[in-house]
């Protein structure tokens, strides 16, 4: 299989999903968080959870998000290599704790900002590595 060239619509498309990502992952912990005495040892809280989150709009929201994700994802792989595609979409790395912090009022601390940064570096050595093995086939 030839290798396929990154884009800037193809590009544009990935960051689409990443923001797509970014906004899913909130509307799931919106949605989670209408219940606060969530317990997954009584049956009944578990009952009153899902009767609850079913009728907040983030989880439908999150639901409609995927299913967009999914049509974005799919067009991508069917242009790119996946090696190319899931590196070139990891800013959700940045993006989820960004709005966790602003909206959701969580606290990153300085380690897990260091973690982030870590898997970042990693993302782009993996990148690098990739877009060499392309350059110097075996």
């Amino acid at each position: 299989m030839a290798t396929k060239k990154l884009t800037l619509t193809i590009l544009s498309f990935l960051i689409l999903q990443d923001l797509l990502e970014t906004f899913t992952h909130f509307c799931f912990k919106k949605s989670a968080l209408v219940d606060g005495s969530f317990s997954l040892t009584d049956p009944s809280h578990i009952a009153n959870f899902l009767k609850d989150a079913l009728f907040t709009p983030y989880l439908w929201l999150g639901f409609l998000s995927v299913a967009v994700i999914f049509v974005i994802w799919s067009t991508v792989l069917s242009k790119i290599d996946l090696s190319v595609a899931v590196p070139v979409c990891s800013f959700s790395y940045i993006t989820v704790p960004l709005i966790s912090m602003i909206y959701l009022h969580e606290k990153i601390s300085l380690v897990r900002w260091i973690g982030i940064a870590l898997i970042l570096c990693g993302i782009i050595f993996v990148s690098a590595s990739s877009e060499e093995k392309k350059e110097n086939p075996a």
